[in-house]
């Protein structure tokens, strides 16, 4: 590897992690804050700015409340950083940090645009282009869980411990609804790299919208004799969406899926006697697993970094000298859609109201868990209509579904049903 090489790593890492993901995390804190302000018909932060009638001004310049994550991060830097005495300290400051960084080394294969042109060198904007990146983000960001456990397990007190252990039962049971749902779409694609399955839907239209064919036509004939199938695996594609959006908002134990920091039933879980830095990092870790759960929605079923096969090419044309900045507009295209999707994160967190423990877990095993295998087989069945032929598929989809039926039958019987207790 030569030095440009790896400087260009280098900036990647560093400008695509700590300039770009990183500071999405105090900005979504703003944006909760401002969002669940005009929610609940509050004003929301408006005061914290430059104090410029300290220096003689008349008025200070409040710039919208954008300051307050700033001064939140100075408030919580120097709060007294206190250990209590009964802790396992090894482990207690260890827990912090094994939340945070798994959500931020999943940046690494997430692609956050096209191609860059320097001196007729393309390079991709993804740290690591990775064959198989769905399956390392799955496999990095499930070793969050050792960092909630550890924190319940150290902090020696029955609410954290509580917390902790309800952690562990629900990311492990929305992990396997959440392998499961993209199944479909790895099948569909024939692909794990996503940077691979982004360019795809730029050229064939998004999972859940292939308005355009790889033509740039658009619903034409020639487009319905091309995309006639897309829209025949849309609908496992939107198990699939629905099931996999769920299971992210469980994976990253936001409303209405909070169970394991409630306030009302344990004071604040897993994080309870944690102060200053420690603190601030659990919530660094949620809210960075937010933005990689949001990236992983836009790149899967939402096009990524794309926005039509018309909006790409000219992006490719731009050039500022002997540098192609395509790839600087295909981002902005990026972030624009995992913000928008932050926000519907921050819209459900709150309008939807928390769900009790048993329902939680019986969402988990009873229902996605069987949806989303359910919906591997159907979109098996839909990608090889072709080849089967109408009799085959039709024949499979009549077992598919009494299969199903069955499946519902055996579950609703097999509940317990409540019974009135007399006073």
């Amino acid at each position: 590897m030569d030095l440009v090489s790896l400087l260009i790593i280098v900036a990647k890492v560093i400008g695509l992690t700590f300039m770009v993901v990183l500071p999405l995390v105090p900005i979504s804190v703003y944006f909760e804050r401002r969002f669940s302000a005009i929610i609940q018909d509050r004003v929301g932060p408006n005061r914290v700015g430059v104090p410029l009638t300290l220096l003689g001004a008349k008025k200070d310049f409040s710039f919208f409340g954008l300051i307050q994550p700033m001064a939140d991060g100075v408030k919580l830097f120097l709060k007294e950083d206190f250990t209590p005495s009964h802790v396992r300290k090894a482990f207690y400051w260890l827990a912090p940090a094994l939340t945070v960084v798994p959500s931020l080394v999943t940046v690494c294969v997430v692609p956050f645009g096209g191609d860059i042109v320097v001196n007729g060198e393309h390079y991709k904007l993804v740290i690591a282009n990775l064959d198989v990146g769905p399956l390392f983000i799955f496999a990095i960001s499930s070793l969050a869980v050792y960092g909630i456990t550890l924190a319940g397990w150290s902090s020696n007190s029955k609410f954290p411990f509580i917390g902790g252990v309800r952690s562990t039962a629900q990311m492990i049971s929305y992990e396997i609804s959440l392998g499961l749902a993209v199944v479909p779409v790895l099948l569909y694609y024939g692909d794990l790299n996503l940077s691979n399955i982004v360019e795809q839907q730029s050229k064939n239209g998004w999972l859940l919208l292939p308005l355009w064919n790889e033509h740039g036509t658009f619903l034409t004939k020639a487009y319905w004799e091309t995309c006639g199938g897309q829209w025949l695996f849309w609908v496992p594609a939107m198990i699939a969406f629905v099931i996999f959006t769920t299971s992210v908002f469980a994976e990253t134990n936001r409303m209405p899926f909070d169970l394991p920091e409630c306030e009302t039933e344990l004071v604040g879980g897993y994080h309870t006697e944690y102060s200053s830095m420690k603190f601030a990092m659990f919530f660094m870790g949620e809210y960075a697993a937010m933005v990689i759960g949001s990236a992983m929605v836009v790149t899967l079923f939402l096009g990524g970094w794309s926005l039509g096969p018309w909006f790409d090419k000219w992006a490719a044309s731009v050039h500022i000298g002997p540098v192609g900045i395509g790839g600087l507009l295909n981002m902005a295209v990026f972030m624009g859609k995992v913000v928008a999707f932050i926000l519907f994160f921050i819209l459900v967190r709150w309008t939807v109201p928390r769900f009790r423990y048993d329902q939680l877990m019986r969402l988990g095993w009873v229902i996605f868990f069987e949806a989303a295998l359910i919906n591997v087989f159907l979109a098996a069945l839909v990608i090889a209509a072709p080849q089967f032929g109408a009799a085959t598929t039709v024949g499979g989809l009549i077992v598919l579904a009494i299969v199903t039926g069955a499946l519902i039958w055996v579950l609703k019987v097999s509940e317990k049903k409540s019974v009135p207790v007399s006073i």
